[in-house]
């Protein structure tokens, strides 16, 4: 396969799908971006024209039914990754969703068992943006012992003054978002891959400006949340507390990490981190490793995984899944007033 053209159909070409993944694919020797298929015939033609997409399909079941593709791109709003993924993967179709992988746990459940009935074909999801460039080194500390025992997770994830006026757009709308909001998932993604799994969740939700506008002016009512307050244990022990917020203006946006014999600190995106150790009373830069950023490398390894018949190494069906639950357990707890418990 190594050698052989890989044919890619793009189903939903948006603002990332056009800006970061075309392009990546098309940079990948041996790959073609063969078919596209947008909300409308007039936006497909545009991504067509711009990157000499030779086909533009009216419908995305015509696009993954047809003969002329390898590989499906699931770039469109999360309501429908799940048709579209389990239909190229029955269409005997490699499949790559972007993240936020379903409306909830139950769509993304739905997606791994397909992925399992298929296993000749890969099956992956973007990585999230968040924590990225540092897990590995936090990681690496966390085997080390470098914290001593870990006693505590806190998360501050958003910093903006509440802006009422800001415009109705599709991740407001729960009928084509389903239970995602805010950067709760991206958020849990990233410590399931350095702590682990997450045992319970009790949460708290406020929807601040309940009707929004869009461009055209028509006013919507909002049901998913702004402001979200969450407490929690991970399966291993570890309390955490986690603000995700669009009302917090110059929250201080950062990740603590608190052991033992060490506290770490992260930047927003982890890109930077900070420690101090027992006896220590500033600071200091931990040295990062050179790395790429796993959003950008998404593509190529996609390709790998096709080309040497292997498994996708970092964001699986399965991770995917532990990500929509963590996701449904905070939106399911809000609404009972209960704790909700992992794995739903």
């Amino acid at each position: 396969m190594a050698s052989e053209t890989i044919r890619l159909g793009v189903v939903g070409a948006g603002g990332s799908t056009v800006s970061t993944h075309i392009p990546k694919f098309l940079s990948i020797d041996g790959v073609e971006v063969v078919s596209v298929s947008n909300r409308t015939r007039e936006s497909s033609q545009r991504v067509a024209d711009r990157f000499g997409i030779p086909k533009v399909y009216d419908n995305w079941p015509d696009l993954v039914a047809a003969s002329d593709t390898d590989a499906i791109f699931t770039g469109t709003w999360p309501y429908l990754h799940m048709p579209v993924s389990i239909a190229a993967l029955e269409a005997g179709k490699h499949v790559l969703c972007q993240s936020r992988m379903a409306m909830n746990a139950q769509e993304a459940h739905a997606m791994h068992d397909a992925s399992l009935r298929h296993t000749n074909q890969v099956a992956g999801l973007v990585p999230t943006s968040r924590v990225g460039t540092g897990e590995a080194t936090i990681k690496q500390l966390l085997a080390d012992d470098w914290f001593g025992e870990l006693l505590a997770i806190d998360v501050t994830s958003g910093s903006e003054f509440v802006d009422y006026d800001a415009p109705y757009f599709w991740r407001l709308d729960r009928d084509v978002s389903g239970y995602n909001a805010l950067d709760i998932g991206m958020l849990g993604e990233s410590l399931n891959r350095i702590v682990g799994p997450v045992a319970s969740v009790t949460a708290l939700t406020r929807v601040i400006v309940p009707r929004r506008q869009d461009a055209e002016g028509k006013t919507h009512v909002v049901s998913v949340p702004d402001h979200v307050e969450v407490i929690g244990e991970m399966a291993l022990g570890v309390p955490f507390h986690m603000r995700f917020s669009q009302v917090t203006g110059l929250a201080d946006e950062r990740i603590w990490f608190y052991g033992s014999e060490a506290t770490l600190k992260t930047d927003r995106y982890a890109r930077r981190l900070f420690g101090a150790r027992r006896g220590e009373t500033e600071f200091s830069e931990i040295e990062l490793p050179t790395m790429g950023d796993p959003v950008n490398e998404i593509a190529a390894e996609f390709v790998a995984a096709i080309r040497e018949k292997r498994p996708m190494e970092r964001v699986t069906f399965a991770d995917g899944v532990k990500y929509m639950e963590f996701t449904e357990a905070i939106a399911r707890s809000a609404q009972t007033g209960e704790t909700a418990y992992l794995p739903l």
